[in-house]
């Protein structure tokens, strides 16, 4: 098997997962072109936690991290396997990278992981761990995670980035029908042009460089997982932009494959 790209992918409200529209589209035709991954290592916007902390359940359960939806949506299961052994490798790496790291045998799946997965892998029959983000330690702190994890691309496992390009829930206009935000079009081309040119440090610093970026971000668990995908890629990648429909007025749904 090659080396797996890394995979940044932006969500979306829980409704997704019924209703998916065109990005549902674009995470099946993405899980379809993808080599067969052994096992997923997947960083979801909907874990904070102090320290890296890695699912090491064999049996994550399906978490409904959510409120105020249709019952249909509390029905939904993505029983994936879990993989402990993975998790503990991931840990491995973790630590080796200088990173305090630790194993939850008890957490499950959040929609951040399992809503896209549910289209990506819809027979759910992929091993996944899941890994969690610290906001408290910025985009730096996550590239680096990315970067330690950047070995279990040679062995078969596919490491994704799973939270938001904008994420600015006060700007959402729940009817569906609002034009994109202008400035959520500024901060994805902000984002886009940094990506395309490989310029991570500048990326990194956008809450400085960006007019956008704290709009964009009021807080930044939400573009975290993008900062584990980039360290995850390997060296020499090449990034492919594969959605980036705006969807509300001001949630840019983009999604990147660094092959």
């Amino acid at each position: 098997m090659s080396a797996l790209p890394s995979v940044f992918i932006s969500h979306g409200s829980p409704m997704h997962a019924l209703e998916p529209g065109a990005a549902g589209e674009a995470w099946a035709a993405l899980g379809r072109s993808l080599e067969r991954p052994k096992a997923i290592v997947i960083a979801s916007a909907h874990w904070e936690t102090n320290i890296p902390m890695l699912t090491g359940s064999s049996r994550p359960e399906t978490i409904h991290d959510f409120s105020g939806f249709p019952d249909p949506l509390y029905r939904l299961k993505y029983p994936a396997p879990g993989d402990p052994a993975l998790a503990q490798r991931a840990q491995a790496l973790l630590r080796e990278g200088g990173f305090a790291a630790g194993i939850d045998g008890s957490r499950g799946l959040d929609h951040g992981a399992w809503s896209p997965l549910l289209y990506m892998y819809p027979h759910a029959d992929i091993p996944v761990v899941q890994l969690s983000v610290q906001p408290a330690l910025g985009p730096g702190h996550h590239v680096a995670l990315g970067h330690a994890l950047r070995p279990l691309a040679k062995e078969g496992v596919l490491v994704l980035g799973s939270g938001h390009l904008t994420h600015n829930l006060r700007d959402w206009d729940r009817s569906g029908r609002a034009q994109p935000m202008p400035y959520a079009q500024a901060f994805q081309r902000f984002v886009f042009e940094n990506i395309e040119s490989w310029n991570l440090d500048r990326l990194a610093e956008y809450r400085a460089l960006s007019p956008e970026g704290v709009r964009a971000h009021p807080t930044e668990e939400h573009f975290l997982p993008l900062f584990v995908a980039l360290g995850a890629a390997r060296e020499g990648t090449r990034p492919e932009r594969i959605f980036d429909k705006i969807e509300a007025g001001a949630l840019a749904m983009d999604a990147y494959v660094f092959h």
